[in-house]
């Protein structure tokens, strides 16, 4: 990394050790925690439920600091896992040094570093998601030669009590600005935040979703991260979600990730963008077209499309945002900027004009290849999906496009060019397979397609059936049914899943 690239990156930690996050060592940190007067170290891992756990230490000695990121320490795998009993509970956490960041939110100087999980045997713990996703990116690269890029979108809505003073119009806060959107500051505080810890933001703006209600004004924004390698993609986001709910204690207001906070109002999903890449070049696009190998990815997405929505739908509420006319998909299709479909290709810079010329005269044109930007997204998950597992599972799917015999055929046949929730075009809508309708549905897919994902060892067999059986417990395999016309108990289910995730 360029000595200007080291100077402009937000996180303190590059900048005074002058290198990448990818490039520090255990010296490093000691390094900055000596010369910066760092009083604690927080180690950070995801827990079952898919949220962020702590242990603190307070810096004792160089030996203490020397040990504690030599040795990592012990933890109680069963209060993490529902699945680890407590007859051999023990599991190492083990820090990860590139991820190290200065707490934003300690008041004492605190260093945060995200951990990994390690079995009593000093080995990546087989049933941890995070590693899960590693064993799943290996897996793609030994099939296909390419590297798996990502990047998530993060919708949240921020609720506070309402005022009177410049009102918003209701569902109409898309890239809305002050005063009308109230809620810039937080969030522009929570994407410096996000930066200094290493997050790599592409932007952030207001979203749809913005209503009063109950003398509460809710306001839905949007942050979007910038592609990176999968594993930094999913830290990144866990972390950009650790920090949001972190700023709203500190303001006093409530988030939500929720897919679906009331009725009639727009929901907030995880849409995640994915591209291949080798030796820096994007894969996926070819005289400034997708080529074959986005094609087969994109068949590998709609196959498993109705499993993989038990990593990234994971709560009945989820399938109250997967309906028609919400701009979220129900339809197993692709197409080109097409927000009614499950698997979009959003508009990219791959035409030939030079707009930034046309815009600036006194610009000269630009030669430069901007078609490494082209990503393709996956419109379904939402804020209650288990990150590591749900981006283990696009990750499966992209292989599985690969190794699946009539790929580009399926992807020929699976795309559309209209809005299919149109009337004239009901035939083409009826003609397409559905996402799941409930987490009951969502299992059954799980089920059916389960071979696919324990195939070369990527989800061990205990980690599906755990999944399908937490699925079926919530029992809500005819819920929409039962809850039509009763938006009192709707709102009781949607209030029990508030903060999921």
């Amino acid at each position: 990394m360029k000595d200007t690239q080291l100077k402009q990156n937000p996180n303190p930690l590059v900048q005074y050790l002058k290198k990448p996050a990818n490039e520090f060592t255990k010296t490093d940190i000691i390094k900055y925690i000596e010369e910066n007067e760092i009083e604690m170290v927080n180690f950070r891992y995801v827990g079952g439920d898919g949220r962020l756990k702590t242990l603190n230490f307070v810096i004792q000695s160089k030996e203490h600091l020397e040990t504690l990121l030599s040795t990592g320490e012990r933890v109680d795998g069963s209060s993490l896992f529902s699945y680890i009993g407590t007859c051999s509970s023990d599991l190492y956490v083990i820090p990860r040094f590139k991820t190290a960041f200065l707490n934003p939110f300690s008041e004492l100087p605190t260093i945060d570093l995200l951990c990994s999980y390690y079995d009593k045997n000093g080995l990546p713990f087989e049933s941890s998601p995070e590693n899960i996703m590693k064993k799943a990116h290996i897996a793609l690269k030994e099939v296909t030669g390419y590297s798996y890029q990502v990047m998530g979108e993060l919708e949240y809505y921020v609720i506070n009590e309402s005022e009177n003073l410049f009102p918003a119009n209701d569902q109409k806060g898309y890239h809305e600005s002050g005063p009308f959107a109230k809620w810039e500051f937080f969030r522009t505080e929570a994407m410096k935040a996000i930066a200094e810890t290493g997050g790599m933001i592409k932007y952030g703006h207001s979203e749809v979703g913005n209503f009063s209600l109950d003398g509460k004004e809710y306001e839905q924004n949007e942050i979007e991260f910038i592609p990176t390698t999968l594993e930094d993609a999913a830290d990144q986001l866990i972390i950009a979600k650790w920090i949001i709910r972190m700023l709203a204690y500190k303001y006093g207001v409530t988030v939500s990730f929720a897919p679906k906070i009331t009725i009639g109002k727009a929901g907030s999903g995880l849409h995640i963008h994915t591209r291949l890449v080798k030796d820096g070049k994007n894969m996926m696009v070819e005289n400034g077209k997708l080529n074959d190998i986005a094609k087969k990815t994109i068949a590998g997405y709609l196959t498993l499309a109705p499993s993989l929505t038990a990593f990234g739908n994971t709560i009945p509420t989820s399938y109250f945002r997967l309906v028609p006319h919400q701009e979220a998909p129900t339809n197993i299709c692709w197409g080109d900027r097409n927000r009614s479909v499950l698997v979009r290709v959003p508009l990219g810079w791959i035409n030939d004009t030079n707009m930034i010329n046309n815009a600036n005269p006194l610009e000269p044109k630009v030669d430069n290849d901007f078609t490494y930007k082209q990503t393709v997204e996956f419109r379904c998950p939402d804020g209650s999906a288990d990150i590591y597992l749900l981006l283990a599972g696009l990750t499966v799917a992209a292989r599985h496009g690969f190794e699946m015999e009539n790929a580009l055929d399926f992807a020929k046949k699976s795309y559309v060019d209209v809005n299919i929730f149109h009337e004239e075009h009901k035939e083409r809508c009826n003609s397409l397979n559905q996402l799941p309708v409930s987490c009951w549905n969502s299992s059954e897919c799980l089920e059916q397609q389960k071979d696919i994902y324990l195939k070369y060892n990527v989800f061990p067999l205990d980690i599906i059936n755990g999944i399908i059986a937490k699925l079926k417990k919530y029992n809500d395999k005819d819920l929409m049914t039962q809850l039509k016309g009763n938006d009192s108990e709707l709102i009781k289910i949607v209030e029990k899943y508030f903060h999921c995730g």
